[in-house]
């Protein structure tokens, strides 16, 4: 039933992408500003409502665990290719500072890892 999950995401998304317009048109900017994010919160706030409760059981409530879960690497994406076409325009500084904050990033994964896991080894 991961249908319902899409159903969900994509009413998020046009509801979000919608007040994101409106904020651009309001601000005099030709552009959506922040869209996904709020479509993003309109997702993780409808994915726990009590309204929705029925939906987020059995066989439909993985299909919307399994978008609400996909969303955000894909808004991560979709930011990241934006980033790298500003850098570009941006100059070298711009593309060092983002190399930067990438290899950053790569290197804290393991410390991160190692802090979850204690955690949940505590836990048990």
């Amino acid at each position: 039933m991961i249908v319902y999950g899409v159903a969900l995401l994509s009413g998020c998304l046009v509801l979000g992408m919608l007040i994101g317009e409106s904020i651009g048109v309001a601000l005099n900017v030709d552009a959506n500003v922040g869209g996904v994010g709020i479509a993003m919160i309109f997702l993780v706030l409808a994915s726990n409502s009590k309204k929705f409760k029925a939906l987020t059981e059995g066989a439909a409530g993985n299909g919307i665990k399994f978008w609400s879960a996909m969303y955000i690497p894909i808004v991560v994406a979709m930011a990241a290719r934006q980033d790298v076409a500003g850098a570009t325009e941006g100059g070298i500084l711009a593309v060092v500072a983002g190399v930067a904050a990438v290899a950053v990033s790569f290197a804290l994964v393991p410390v991160l890892s190692k802090v979850g896991n204690r955690k949940t080894i505590e836990k048990d």
